[in-house]
């Protein structure tokens, strides 16, 4: 009798347990606060970002086993400058959605928004058009000059930037709206996924598995997942906003994004400058190595983007409203989602790391070393949280600018410096030394220019 009492209390416990559970749950997805619904926010934006990245993963482990060190060192090194232009061809437009968004939607400026929304996009396609047209005629115009297997790949690269230009304003507006959904999935689901269809449709098929097959595989991806984006915004956006009379204010938008465009692209020369550096020193082979390993530390960087994506906008939107407690408690929830998932993803990966390298295919475990020096840059950065966003938020973009130009400085002058003399290892410690110097200053001026304390450990 006993036993049978003792069995039937413990499953009337896992019961009660179990319904408090999912009470709690209810409640969690009920609560409409503020903090809540940042909460959720960034766990949706983490969630597709871990799946996104491992997908993005196996994809890149199969396209390096099927290609080869060399071959996929010429594709990794083509790709980083499609998403060097292309995320600095819109001069920043795409970037203030952000910003102008909250801004008109909080003043009931309807008008000056649908202008905005529909602006923003064109104006993006447009400069991407422009920096496609000046990539392929520097590639034709210097002919013999580059290298006969990056020509091509190249040309079909630049040809990519019109719509990834464009998919960046749509992201930014997709996240001001809180539409994740159509925010993340096309661009860190679906183009990888088509991409991935397209190559082994081609490697079984027994086509040459080149770069320029894979860039062939790329391009038809991201422009139809790019416009088939473009479509569900336009549908969403017509039952958001509305039809109306549009506003535009393009040189207001200009003086406002090229502080942000400034900003963002010191961010992006700093994080692409190392893979840019070595190309000048070394082989497809070893760019391959150095990009899988820094691949196999993004989830770090993973976490960083997905709660800014969820925080930023509203760092705008309590800044406008003068809300400053608000803004404070957010500023402490955005660091602490940073920071300890950041570590605890940190110490998973230096424990995991080699074996993780070594399904890339041969060779690609001499970058294990690297990992060690990459992450302490990565932490250093997620100690402070989204703070270069919350600048940009609250008008101070110059100093983020000046910040991160000082910062993209010391990665490119380490490099040339270290790079000749220690091959893939001085590109990581120029990395990690300018991510500790950016992160360093971030934190200084915005404890002085807006007197808040960005660091993970408070009193």
């Amino acid at each position: 009798m006993s036993v049978v009492g003792s069995d039937g209390a413990g499953t009337w416990s896992l019961r009660a347990g179990a319904g408090a559970l999912i009470a709690r749950l209810k409640e969690f997805i009920a609560d409409d606060s503020d903090h809540s619904v940042a909460r959720r926010l960034a766990s949706t934006a983490f969630f597709v970002r871990v799946f996104s990245a491992a997908l993005i993963f196996v994809s890149q482990i199969l396209l390096a086993r099927w290609m080869g060190r060399y071959e996929f060192g010429i594709y990794v090194y083509v790709w980083t400058w499609v998403v060097l232009v292309g995320g600095l061809a819109p001069l920043g437009i795409a970037y203030s959605t952000q910003r102008f968004i909250p801004e008109y939607g909080a003043r009931g400026d309807l008008d000056r928004l649908r202008g905005f929304l529909a602006g923003s996009r064109w104006l993006s396609f447009g400069l991407g058009t422009v920096a496609a047209g000046i990539g392929i005629t520097l590639i034709l115009a210097l002919g013999d000059r580059v290298a006969d297997h990056y020509r091509v790949p190249f040309l079909l690269a630049f040809a990519c930037l019109p719509v990834f230009a464009l998919s960046c304003a749509q992201d930014g507006i997709a996240r001001s709206y809180n539409w994740f959904d159509i925010a993340l999935i096309p661009g860190y689901v679906a183009q990888p996924l088509v991409i991935l269809a397209i190559f082994a449709t081609a490697y079984a098929a027994g086509l040459p598995t080149t770069a320029m097959t894979a860039m062939v595989a790329t391009a038809a991806a991201i422009w139809s997942i790019v416009l088939a984006q473009h479509f569900l915004l336009e549908q969403r956006l017509a039952n958001q906003v509305g039809p109306g009379p549009c506003r535009y204010e393009v040189v207001h938008w200009f003086k406002t994004a090229l502080p942000i465009f400034l900003v963002d692209g010191f961010y992006f020369l700093l994080t692409y400058t190392d893979i840019l550096v070595l190309q000048l020193y070394v082989g497809p082979e070893d760019v391959a190595v150095y990009y899988a390993t820094t691949k196999t530390m993004a989830l770090l960087a993973f976490i960083h983007f997905a709660v800014s994506a969820a925080f930023a906008h509203r760092f705008s939107r309590f800044h406008v409203a003068g809300d400053r407690e608000k803004l404070e408690a957010y500023v402490v929830d955005a660091i602490r989602w940073t920071f300890w998932p950041s570590l605890v993803a940190a110490i998973a990966l230096l424990a995991l790391g080699k074996p993780i390298l070594m399904l890339f295919g041969a060779g690609f475990a001499d970058g294990y070393p690297l990992l060690f020096v990459l992450v302490l840059g990565l932490l250093a950065r997620a100690s402070i949280g989204p703070a270069e966003r919350l600048l940009n938020m609250v008008g101070e973009q110059r100093i983020c600018a000046v910040i991160y130009a000082l910062a993209f400085t010391i990665n490119l002058l380490l490099c040339f410096l270290l790079v000749p003399r220690l091959g893939l290892s001085g590109a990581a410690l120029s990395t990690a030394t300018a991510l500790l110097v950016e992160s360093s200053l971030l934190f200084v001026f915005t404890k002085r220019r807006i007197g808040l304390h960005v660091f993970f450990w408070r009193r």
